[in-house]
Parts: structure tokens; sequence; C-alpha cells
């Protein structure tokens, strides 16, 4: 108990310094859960749960999503889950549609509400990988008490978002885990194939966008997105990925 109100305190002492939010992205989020969501980081709560008829419903609106990222999440999970690892895909409002799990794992990520049909957005539960890659647009590692809930402060995850055929935040990849020896060389490896599932994801949902176009990949460096362009038979662009946008 005194460790959750210590880590409580601390967010709440780093979260008040506006230049601490300027300078480091957790206590941005943290302030953001404070000032915006109105959470406190001592309050027990978990993920909100859809009930079953809006689970469908958002399982329908991402079902190209879901379809697209399906072989990706289980050659991932393939590779990490029997390490302890969970894996999430969500869309765009943190919502889990898809989830990968160890049936020995089950019990502990249930009890945190790794699972379907829960939303891990900022304002559901504060800092954590999904919501804060989401409200950032960017992938994010969130180690234990980096979580802005003291009850989370026993995970770790990784999350990159992933871009729809505009360019738009359209969902998140996430591994998670419950692990104490997940340590933060374990999890920076975690999280480049996390990015790395992503951008292939995104490339896909790219190429089907574009079913009927010739698809040109755009030359950079040291970028995991994909920078793809979209041109139909007379070399007009029809489309192009944000990494190739921000390229050219």
């Amino acid at each position: 108990m005194p460790m959750r109100f210590d880590h409580a305190d601390h967010v709440q002492s780093v979260a008040a310094h506006t230049s601490a939010a300027a300078s480091s992205p957790v206590a941005a989020s943290w302030r953001r859960c404070l000032t915006l969501h109105g959470l406190s980081p001592e309050e027990a709560r978990h993920p909100w749960r859809l009930t079953e008829p809006e689970f469908r419903q958002a399982r329908a609106r991402s079902s190209v999503l879901i379809e697209e990222a399906r072989g990706e999440i289980d050659r991932l999970f393939a590779t990490v889950g029997k390490a302890g690892c969970c894996l999430l895909l969500t869309d765009e409002n943190g919502i889990a549609l898809e989830r990968r799990g160890a049936a020995g794992d089950d019990r502990d990520f249930r009890g945190v509400g790794l699972w379907s049909g829960t939303v891990w957005s900022e304002a559901s539960v504060g800092t954590n990988g999904i919501g804060t890659a989401l409200a950032d647009e960017r992938p994010v590692l969130i180690l234990r008490d980096q979580h802005f809930l003291s009850q989370n402060t026993g995970l770790s995850c990784t999350t990159a978002p992933i871009r729809d055929h505009t360019g738009r935040i359209a969902a998140a990849i996430d591994i998670s885990t419950c692990r104490d020896d997940a340590g933060e060389m374990t999890m920076s490896i975690l999280s480049q194939a996390i990015r790395d599932a992503a951008a292939r994801i995104e490339a896909g949902l790219f190429r089907r966008a574009f079913s009927a176009a010739r698809i040109l990949l755009v030359p950079v460096d040291g970028r995991s997105a994909p920078a793809l362009l979209a041109v139909d038979r007379d070399d007009l662009v029809l489309g192009a990925t944000r990494a190739a946008r921000q390229v050219l």
C-alpha cells in the first residue's frame, strides 16, 4: 500500500509542473490524465468494457483492419507468446478488437483488463501503451511505474499506432507483459518488433485500398513506416502513405 501512494504522490508532483510535461511525453500524458480526463492515480479502476452488441459493432466497423492484421498478429504471437506476453489489436478509440495470449496467462491479463472488448484509452485508464500511443500518434514504450494508475505499475507495454490509407490513425497494436523480469532492454526489442508489425499492417491496408493501382516504394532512410505511392496507368498519384507525404 505505501508503494501505491508513493507512486500516486510522484505522479501528482510531476504532473503539476508544466516544465516537466513539456520535456517528457510520459509527464505530458500524466498531466492530461489529471487535467483533461479528471483521473486520480490512486483510484482503483478497470478499463471500460463494451457490451456484446457494442463490441460486435466495433468489430464490424473495423472488419477490414482485423482481416488485414490477423496473420501478422498470429506470427508475432508465435514469437513472443511463450514469454508471458499478451497481444492486442485496437481501433482508433483504444477498443481491444483482437487478442492473443497463452491460456496459462489468461487469469493475470483478464485481471488487469487486457481482454477483448475493453477500452485502453487514456480517458479510460490513464497513461498506458495503447492510449498514449493513440493520443501522441507515435510508438511508445510504457514501463511499470510510467503508467498513470498505481494499480497498473506491474505492467510493461509497447505499442505502435497504425494509419489507414489516408494517413489517419486507424488502430494500434500492443504487446504487454506482467512479468517482473521484463526489463527495458527486452521491451525495447519487443518495441521494434511491434513497430515492424504495425508497418506491415499499414502497408497491407494501403495496398488493399488501392488494389487496382500500381504501388511504388519511395526510397527513404531510417523509417519503419511504409513510404508508398499508389499511381494509375497514366502515372497520376492516387494516394500516398503519411511517410511518403512527409518525404515528398
